[in-house]
């Protein structure tokens, strides 16, 4: 674990361990490498895994500017370049998966030996004629509105909606992680985030692709992850189902076989 400066200046905790072909994970909208705790035991003995707190999240600098889905990808461009990482399997969850598709369009397809898409619909925006969308106009400004005056409420309430059996324990140490991120970040990220639309993007994927949702619809649909399973050609679907929003912390051992599997398949050179 270690702190790297970017060419930006910028400071990103990253937790870089392990050996082997590389497998990078990406957190979600306020969360952080922390989440994937559960999968360095297994999967750092064949694989060199690295895990970025993004731009102001988790243990990473809290600058005040660049909180855009797309300026995250960039720093994670630099981030890889200054750690020699090449062509690696990149497992974006939740917003992760987001900032892994800007990678792609800044690195071509090619630079990447896999994707794998973890609980993250196309876009959480309600669309006219989209069924995955979670937020309104209206719900998106009362959740601005929330994170800016009681982060820590909300903090609390979707650590219980991203378990499916939550427990005291779990939920605590994630609140703690979710309330790193400042409010004026938090809630700039938040609109970024939910404004955005990978439907035609996701359309274009040409490489190895895994889909893998938890069954439990608290946070997001499942039939979401069918849907793009379908509009990736060849892309392997697993749902996991004792899980919400985070199948590789609530079903660990068998999110790690299957996500071992698939880069097991994977030709890295």
């Amino acid at each position: 674990m270690s702190e790297h400066q970017l060419p930006n200046g910028v400071t990103l905790y990253v937790d870089d361990t392990g050996s082997g072909p590389a497998v990078v994970l990406l957190h979600g909208m306020l969360m952080s490498g922390r989440f994937f705790r559960r999968q360095v035991p297994a999967l750092s003995a064949r694989y060199r895994l690295v895990i970025p707190d993004l731009r102001g999240h988790g243990r990473s600098e809290k600058v005040l500017h660049g909180h855009t889905v797309a300026t995250y990808a960039r720093d994670l461009k630099a981030l890889l370049e200054q750690l020699k990482v090449e062509r690696p399997v990149v497992v974006g969850w939740s917003m992760g998966a987001m900032v892994a598709y800007e990678y792609l369009k800044l690195v071509d397809q090619e630079a990447v030996a896999g994707l794998v898409i973890v609980d993250q619909p196309p876009s959480d925006y309600a669309w006219d004629g989209y069924e995955f969308g979670l937020l309104t106009p209206q719900s998106l400004a009362e959740f601005v509105e929330d994170v800016q005056m009681d982060l820590r409420a909300v903090a609390e309430s979707f650590a219980v909606l991203m378990l499916h059996e939550p427990s005291p324990e779990d939920t605590a140490w994630m609140v703690e992680e979710i309330t790193r991120v400042p409010p004026a970040i938090a809630s700039t990220i938040v609109v970024n985030q939910t404004l955005r639309d990978d439907r035609e993007f996701i359309a274009t994927l040409r490489l190895p692709t895994m889909v893998l949702f938890g069954r439990d619809d608290k946070v997001t649909s499942p039939e979401a992850g069918t849907y793009i399973a379908g509009k990736i050609p060849g892309a392997q679907l697993r749902i996991f189902e004792h899980s919400s929003h985070c199948p590789f912390y609530e079903e660990p051992e068998l999110f790690n076989e299957v996500l071992g599997g698939f880069l097991a398949e994977v030709t890295w050179a």
